[in-house]
């Protein structure tokens, strides 16, 4: 027994594995526009696909009909063309009070758990077991995402 227990620590270690393909980096701001980033799309922008050809196609809709914006060699190119057309994507801060914040691209403020009331003010809303529990109503989306 002695020696099995000596044959198992002396066993070599797997080879380390290959690193992993570096992904490409999506840019927040191009040609001076802030572009609309998106955690659901695989190019990382919003109305942005990658077609079957490898080129970056942008589309984005106006009164609910598709409209595309054209075909081009960059995922970012695409992403220009659509903030051209869609307007440019809120500026959002990343960092508040020392705190790291939640962003979020598919929410209409910019942040993970805040939401735009009707009287022009923003809740603070998260999901706690299965319920909506409210944290509080602020004059800012920043003020809300803390």
């Amino acid at each position: 027994d002695d020696d099995e227990e000596e044959e198992e620590e002396s066993a070599p270690l797997p080879p380390p594995l290959p690193p992993a393909p570096a992904s490409a980096s999506v840019a927040p701001v191009a040609r001076g526009l802030r572009l609309h980033l998106s955690c659901l799309s695989s190019t990382g922008y919003t109305g942005v696909r990658k077609a079957p050809s490898g080129r970056y196609e942008a589309a984005h809709r106006v009164n609910g009909r598709k409209v595309q914006l054209g075909s081009f060699d960059t995922a970012v190119e695409a992403a220009v063309a659509f903030a051209r057309a869609a307007g440019q994507a809120p500026a959002v801060v990343t960092e508040a009070g020392g705190l790291r914040l939640h962003v979020s691209s598919v929410n209409s403020t910019g942040y993970r758990c805040v939401y735009a009331s009707d009287s022009g003010r923003f809740q603070a809303r998260r999901d706690v077991d299965g319920r909506d529990v409210f944290l509080g109503t602020y004059g800012t989306a920043v003020e809300a995402a803390v």
